[in-house]
C-alpha cells in the first residue's frame, strides 16, 4: 500500500524533537495567573472530588445532566452564555453543554471536554478518594479533571484580567465514552463548533512518560467492520467439490488471512478480528459483541461473520485500507458469497500543519514553566477522542488535562499536583493564541 502522503509520519514522531520553541519569557500577566495558580492549589481538587462523587456513566443520563449542571453553573460564573443540548429521546443519552463568550481579539477558541465515564451506577467503583498527591475515583483522570482545569484555567486568566475580549467556546459532551447514534446527529453541534474555531484544545489526560512530557498533535481514527460470509451447505465429504465449493469458513480464513497478509503493514494503520463464528447455524447479535452457533464436522458450513475494528491516522489511509479489504472481499473461493460492512465511527486526527505549530506553542510554555520540550507522542500511543471531529476544520492540540493513570479501571488515578501545571500550560497557551496577531502568524 502507498505511504501516507499529506505529512510524513516519520517526520512527525522522529524528528519532533528536533523542531522545538525556544521558550518566551512569561511576561506580567502570565506571571500573575501562575501566583494565582498557585495560590488556588486546593480548590481545583475540591471540584474535582465533587463531580467524581456524581455517577455519571453514559448510560446515566440524569448523572451526566447532573454534572453538567455543576459546570454549567461554573460557566455562568465566569460570564459564558451556557446552552444544553438534548439528543434524540430514541438516543438514551444525556446531550451536551456548551458554553460562549464573545469577543474579538485573537484567535476562536474551542475547547472540549466530556462529562460522561465509563461506570455506570451500578459499577462498585463510585467514590473519589485521596491518598497525598493521588487521587482515585470513576472518571478521575479520564477526564473529570481535564473538566477542572479548563475551568480553572479560565479562571486564571479572570484572574489576570485577560479573559475578556478572548474568543471562546466551551464544549463538554455526554456521551463520548458511548456516543448516539448517528454520528452526524449526536455530534452535529460539535462539528459546528469546530467550523467556527481557530484553535480546538481537547482536555483529556497528559501524557508524561521516560521524565518527558508529551504533546499529542495526531489521533488515530476507530470505527467497526462486519465480514458476512454466505456459503454452500453440503455433507463434508464434497467440500471442495466443483458443485460445493469450500464453504463459509474457509472462505472467512481466506479473507482475513489475505487481509493480514495484503492489507497491513502500513505506519499507523491497524485492524482487529475481535470475533469469529461460524457453522450451519449462527447467530450473532454484533452490538452486543455476543452469539452462538452450531455445527458439525461433517457438514460444510454455510454461513461465518467476522467482527473488527479499523484505525487509521488520515482519512486517505483509512480509505486505502478499506478500498484494498473490499477488493480482497470480492474475489470470492467458489459458491461463497461474502458482504464487508464499515461502520461510522471516530475519524481521524492528522498530524497537521497547525497542529505542530500548537506543539511548538506548547512546548515554549512548558520550558518556561522549568519543565522540557514536548516532542509529539507517538499516535499508537492514544485512542479516539471527541477532539477528532472537529480537527479537520480547525488546528488541534489533544492531551491538555493532568497526568494520570488507569482510566477504565477500578485502578484509575490522578496525580492530583499536575492539575496546577496543566492549568498553567492551559491559561498561558490561551492567553498567547487571545493576542492579535495569533491568529494570523501562529496558525
Amino acid at each position: 500500500m502507498r505511504q501516507l502522503a499529506t505529512v510524513s509520519l516519520a517526520v512527525l514522531v522522529l524528528g519532533s524533537a528536533m523542531r522545538q520553541a525556544q521558550p518566551v519569557a512569561l511576561d506580567e500577566r502570565e506571571r500573575a495567573m501562575i501566583t494565582w495558580i498557585d495560590e488556588q492549589a486546593e480548590a481545583p481538587i475540591g471540584l474535582l472530588e465533587q463531580l467524581v462523587n456524581i455517577n455519571s456513566g453514559t448510560m446515566n443520563p440524569e448523572g451526566v445532566r447532573d454534572v453538567g449542571a455543576v459546570l454549567r453553573s461554573e460557566l455562568d460564573r465566569l460570564g459564558f452564555e451556557t446552552e444544553w443540548v438534548e439528543l434524540p429521546p430514541e438516543m438514551e443519552r444525556a446531550g451536551h453543554l456548551i458554553g460562549r463568550r464573545s469577543g474579538e481579539r485573537g484567535a476562536k477558541i474551542l475547547l472540549i471536554g466530556h462529562m460522561d465515564t465509563v461506570f455506570e451506577a451500578d459499577d462498585s467503583f463510585q467514590a473519589f478518594s485521596r491518598d497525598g498527591n493521588v487521587g482515585r475515583g470513576p472518571g478521575v483522570v479520564d477526564m473529570k479533571s481535564g473538566n477542572v482545569v479548563i475551568l480553572y484555567a479560565l479562571r486564571a486568566m479572570q484572574a489576570a484580567g485577560v479573559l475578556d475580549g478572548v474568543q471562546l467556546q466551551v464544549f463538554y459532551t455526554g456521551d463520548e465514552e458511548e456516543p448516539g447514534r448517528p454520528l452526524s446527529i449526536s455530534r452535529k453541534e460539535l462539528i459546528e463548533a469546530g467550523k467556527w474555531a481557530d484553535v480546538a484544545l481537547g482536555f483529556e489526560a497528559a501524557v508524561h512518560s521516560d521524565g518527558t512530557d508529551w504533546a499529542t498533535v495526531a489521533r488515530r481514527s476507530a470505527a467497526a467492520w462486519r465480514l458476512e460470509v454466505k456459503g454452500r451447505q453440503a455433507h463434508s465429504s464434497r467440500v471442495f467439490s466443483e458443485d460445493v465449493g469450500a464453504g463459509a469458513i474457509f472462505e472467512a480464513a481466506r479473507i482475513v488471512t489475505a487481509f493480514y497478509e495484503d492489507v497491513r503493514g502500513e505506519e499507523y494503520l491497524t485492524f482487529s478480528a475481535g470475533a469469529i463464528a461460524g457453522g450451519s447455524s449462527v447467530e450473532y447479535d454484533f452490538a452486543a459483541n455476543r452469539g452462538s452457533v452450531f455445527g458439525k464436522p461433517n457438514v460444510v458450513p454455510n454461513t461465518a461473520v467476522v467482527h473488527g475494528d479499523i484505525r487509521a491516522i488520515s482519512r486517505e489511509q483509512l480509505e486505502r485500507a478499506q478500498e484494498a479489504m473490499l477488493t480482497i472481499v470480492s474475489h470470492s473461493l467458489p459458491h461463497t458469497e461474502s458482504t464487508l460492512t464499515f461502520y461510522e465511527g471516530y475519524p481521524p486526527m492528522a498530524p497537521t500543519e497547525g497542529n505542530l505549530r500548537l506543539q511548538d506553542q506548547l512546548s515554549a510554555i512548558n520550558q518556561a514553566l522549568g519543565r522540557g520540550p514536548m516532542p509529539a507522542l507517538d499516535p499508537m500511543r492514544r485512542g479516539a477522542a471527541d477532539i477528532s471531529f472537529v480537527a479537520p476544520y480547525s488546528a488541534a492540540l489533544a492531551g491538555l488535562g493532568a497526568i494520570g493513570k488507569g482510566a477504565h479501571t477500578p485502578d484509575e488515578s490522578v496525580e492530583l499536583d499536575s492539575m496546577p501545571l496543566a492549568i498553567k500550560r492551559a491559561a498561558i497557551l490561551m492567553y498567547r493564541l487571545s493576542q492579535p496577531e495569533s491568529k494570523s502568524d501562529s496558525l
